[in-house]
């Protein structure tokens, strides 16, 4: 069921939000930019900039005034004619926070780039925009992975293990996957988000994993310490008796914690609130209770692969009530 949440992911557009899409009120702001783009070029408050090599400015002005998505006419040189240095304006005929804005500064670049001499650089709002836009998916496919990494290698070096860190590292990002899946469905058919920021996926992994990770080890490491006594399948079952209550309590404090983001008129706040919420309660009430403790039972001491516990089979029913009964008061005194 996790696995098929998680395809709902595709309904998720983390591209960017124009001003427009970032609120969930409607904001005195805003309408000023539509009332200014009722009687002016779309792009007249937030001009594309280009600075270049003086020599070369004429040469640069041509290029520039003739991308698709510039208004020639608005192009001109505001440096001095003797300068070393040309600057440049010209305005964009679309939005300045619009996907065809940033399509129009990616062909800027590639006309000016092309001026033998020039050394052009394109600048202005949009440009910057556009960059940490790509700065931000840049870091989702360096930034994730190394924390999975780390992630990891902690679980191993605790458990002592290299099937449960694998093991459990999978339910946390399934349980992830499985949170954005549902959320993106919400945002786009309940909640009627256009999409979600750029930064969006790598706040929500890193919230989601951290949290994910703590339930994991005080979990874990209970049920080890008590598959050393009893076995692997008494140890699941004491280890969820004595953590099961704390984990799930501190979830819920948590997803009720988050879910106040929500009330804030911001997209990117209420998304990332609740997406981390309804993570939390995820993993609090179904990866950590059932789907980690069910492979715990199902896998066995083999969990402990390859350590020496991988090898200790499971103390006898007849042998276990009285130990466990009294290991199981002393730790919740």
């Amino acid at each position: 069921m996790l696995i098929a949440f998680s395809f709902g992911i595709v309904q998720l557009d983390a591209d960017g939000l124009t001003n427009e899409q970032s609120f969930t009120k409607e904001q005195p702001s805003v309408l000023a930019e539509q009332k200014l783009a009722e009687h002016f070029p779309g792009g007249a408050g937030s001009p594309v900039i280009v600075v270049a090599n003086g020599p070369s400015a004429e040469a640069v002005k041509t290029a520039f005034a003739g991308t698709d998505g510039i208004d020639a006419d608005t192009v001109e040189v505001k440096s001095p004619a003797a300068s070393p240095v040309a600057y440049l304006e010209g305005t964009l005929t679309s939005a300045p926070d619009s996907k065809d804005a940033f399509a129009t500064i990616d062909r800027v670049r590639d006309a000016v780039h092309a001026v033998d001499g020039a050394d052009a650089l394109v600048g202005g709002n949009t440009a910057v925009n556009k960059d940490v836009q790509a700065a931000s998916s840049a870091d989702n496919q360096l930034i994730i992975p190394i924390i999975l990494v780390v992630v990891l290698l902690v679980l191993a070096l605790l458990l002592r293990s290299i099937a449960a860190p694998v093991i459990l590292l999978i339910t946390v990002v399934v349980s992830f996957a499985a949170a954005i899946g549902i959320s993106a469905l919400v945002f786009r058919h309940v909640f009627g988000f256009e999409g979600a920021d750029s930064s969006f996926p790598l706040f929500a992994f890193v919230f989601l994993v951290a949290l994910g990770i703590d339930y994991n080890i005080f979990l874990m490491t209970r049920v080890r310490e008590e598959s050393i006594r009893f076995g692997t399948r008494r140890g699941a079952l004491i280890g969820l008796a004595a953590t099961g209550g704390v984990i799930t309590s501190a979830g819920f404090v948590l997803a009720g914690t988050f879910t106040a983001l929500a009330t804030l008129p911001i997209v990117f706040l209420a998304e990332l609130g609740f997406a981390v919420a309804l993570g939390v309660l995820l993993d609090t009430i179904i990866v950590r209770s059932v789907l980690v403790t069910a492979l715990n039972l199902d896998i066995g001491r083999h969990i402990w692969w390859p350590s020496q516990l991988a090898q200790k089979h499971d103390v006898p029913d007849d042998e276990t009530p009285a130990r466990a009964k009294s290991l199981t008061y002393s730790s919740d005194t």
